[in-house]
């Protein structure tokens, strides 16, 4: 008889901590099943820069995110890829629109199914929970204050970009055009190339060509900056003509290092992985996501030059784990 009864608490027991068991690995799935994931507008080298801070705080907060880059950028595009993952019941989007003013609809339907926040370029008139990212006229008045450093004594501009009706693109617009307001600067207007870099390329060469008295471009988006300094380098202008852009691609940095490019001004691409994971994790948590009144989470900005590039490389390294 106490056999028995030692046989029963023991099955009990073994119960119990089963039971303990179980319930724990509950818990720390229920972490682990956070699944998130930040929308681009096409591939660049910059979007792998936010990967990798999207990864690290993934890797610290035991969630996942995938980061999706189309080949084949455009608002359609971008539609088909919500679709998808609110199909697949992402709990949280960090959406970079391409066109924020005429994807208002496809935002708002994507926000009042799952958290969905802008980076790179927002959309403050939809229903996002917030934007992370630069203060892009900030920034650009940045880029127009190298241009008047390029030009001391003025000269005819051209402004290069995917197209302005993004976001990010009209305040960097902006920003450069009120910056070099009454000096010689002569901004020409703006040759948009949907984000084409073969287009990219072509229309600064037309330039070239219409506007041999050229003084500048100034490259908006992380491709143009390469593309501007291939076709300068192709008609034997370097050097004679100025480039100023924006962000950190790798033929950006090496020409800022030979003094091909004047400056680059860098955003915080990992900040805006890093911080858009904290953000939605917590929102998917049901937590303080710490999103200010303004909804708008400033990552920074500021200006790369000769004399700072060494610096950044090693910041940048460091930074991404390379």
């Amino acid at each position: 008889m106490r056999r028995f009864v030692f046989l029963v608490l023991l099955l009990c027991l073994v119960a119990s901590i089963t039971g303990c068991s179980k319930q724990s690995n509950t818990t720390s799935s229920s972490t682990t099943d956070v699944k998130l994931a930040i929308l681009a507008p096409g591939a660049s080298d910059f979007w792998k820069i936010v990967e990798a801070g999207a990864d690290k705080a993934a890797e610290e907060l035991g969630v996942s995110c995938e980061v999706i880059a189309p080949s084949q950028p455009g608002a359609t595009e971008q539609k088909t890829r919500l679709e998808d993952l609110i199909a697949r019941g992402v709990d949280g989007i960090a959406f970079a629109p391409v066109d924020p003013n005429n994807q208002i609809a496809a935002i708002d339907k994507a926000a009042s199914q799952t958290n969905l926040i802008t980076t790179d370029t927002d959309a403050p008139k939809s229903k996002r929970l917030c934007y992370v990212g630069t203060d892009n006229y900030a920034a650009g008045k940045l880029a127009g204050e190298e241009l008047k450093k390029a030009l001391p004594n003025g000269g005819k501009v051209w402004v290069c970009v995917g197209m302005l009706d993004a976001q990010n693109a009209h305040d960097r617009y902006q920003g450069v055009v009120d910056a070099v307001k009454g000096t010689k600067i002569n901004i020409l207007g703006v040759l948009t190339d949907n984000a084409d870099r073969t287009k990219a390329k072509a229309n600064v060469e037309d330039q070239l060509v219409k506007t041999p008295d050229i003084a500048a471009f100034v490259g908006l988006w992380s491709y143009n900056g390469p593309a501007i300094l291939d076709a300068l380098t192709a008609a034997k202008k370097i050097g004679k003509v100025k480039i100023i852009c924006f962000d950190e691609d790798a033929a950006t940095i090496e020409a800022v290092k030979k003094g091909s490019i004047e400056a680059t001004v860098v955003q915080n691409p990992f900040e805006f992985g890093y911080q858009s994971v904290k953000v939605l994790t917590a929102l998917a948590k049901k937590e303080d996501a710490g999103i200010p009144e303004s909804k708008v989470i400033d990552t920074g900005a500021r200006v790369i030059n000769k004399s700072n590039v060494g610096e950044f490389e090693a910041e940048f390294k460091k930074m991404v784990g390379k």
